[in-house]
């Protein structure tokens, strides 16, 4: 007797997104641009049919860009709108300009349709000068370019959407905990203004705040 297996009773097989390719046009140049950005050098290997591949990750991501000699036919500079998370767009602007990069200053979008040569983004829609005015998380972006012209986004997340993370609440390092815990220390002194005493159980308070915030749900009031 065949037995009817409802959808949500298979498990499904992990997927992990690791590795992005970029094309360039010169391998030392790319190596030194992206080194010089603070990302981690995991690999550079070359053979001796001319094939070479160098691995870079950037500070807390589960992925990694790589490039060489023979890795991808695509036109050097035609990857773009590839993005980089940060929980503060000002602070992560501050440290790539420090290292020489340049780097747009804050944008949001419009409402129109994205219709320019400078770098895509989401929504697809046109920029508008500064940060997104309502703090808003996924908002606020800014961008910067390789020497190719391959087009990078950073976009500030504070609070993920519902549904983005499942399971455990993971931070990818601790400068991104430190800020989860900075958001929820503001959040926590407006809630003891409202209740007119100081809340002894504020670890707790602090925990679900956290928690929340990552999950996409209702944050404590």
């Amino acid at each position: 007797m065949a037995v009817a297996v409802k959808p949500s009773d298979v498990r499904t097989l992990e997927m992990k997104l690791e590795v992005i390719v970029i094309p360039v046009s010169d391998v030392e140049r790319a190596k030194q641009f992206y080194g010089g950005l603070g990302w981690r050098l995991d690999a550079d290997f070359a053979f001796d049919d001319g094939f070479r591949v160098i691995q870079f990750t950037p500070p807390g991501s589960g992925a990694s860009v790589i490039f060489g000699t023979n890795v991808t036919a695509a036109a050097p500079g035609s990857a773009r709108g590839l993005y980089l998370v940060v929980s503060d767009l000002e602070a992560a602007r501050k440290q790539l300009l420090s290292r020489g990069v340049k780097v747009s200053e804050p944008f949001h979008g419009g409402g129109e349709v994205h219709t320019g040569v400078d770098e895509p983004h989401l929504f697809g829609s046109v920029r508008i000068s500064g940060p997104d005015p309502e703090g808003r998380s996924y908002f606020s972006m800014a961008s910067f370019s390789d020497p190719d012209g391959n087009g990078w986004v950073l976009q500030e997340v504070t609070a993920r959407l519902p549904g983005r993370v499942a399971g455990d609440t993971t931070f990818t390092s601790a400068a991104e905990l430190a800020a989860a815990l900075r958001r929820a220390a503001v959040a926590h002194g407006e809630h003891e203004k409202r209740t007119g005493e100081h809340d002894i159980n504020w670890a707790d308070w602090y925990a679900e705040y956290v928690v929340n915030e990552q999950a996409g749900t209702p944050l404590p009031q």
